[in-house]
């Protein structure tokens, strides 16, 4: 009787590791970039993914995260990258959408 509790406070112990384990791992790679990305003055806080730029006058860009953006020629962040923002950097906008990650 008591190698059988054993077994079982074993089993449920490990079990009970496994899931903290699963809850304390992110489930994805891709995290927002901490900070503010401005598009022509509109705030993205904690930005994630593509945004458009617009199809008429270039837009002015500061990038205040840590994250690199990548502006790219085509509207939905396909085609060519055309231009690096770095972290804590301004610039024009020199393309039709960019993304962030």
């Amino acid at each position: 009787m008591r190698r059988t509790a054993r077994r079982t406070a074993r089993a449920l112990g490990a079990c009970a590791a496994a899931a903290l384990l699963a809850l304390a791992t992110p489930a994805g790679t891709a995290q927002a970039a901490e900070g503010v990305l401005l598009i022509d003055g509109t705030e993205h806080e904690d930005p994630s993914g593509c945004y458009r730029l617009g199809d008429f006058a270039p837009p002015k860009i500061a990038n205040h995260t840590d994250g690199t953006a990548w502006v790219w020629s085509g509207p939905d962040c396909d085609d060519q990258v055309t231009q690096q923002i770095d972290p804590d950097t301004s610039a024009i906008g020199r393309g039709r959408s960019l993304y962030i990650e």
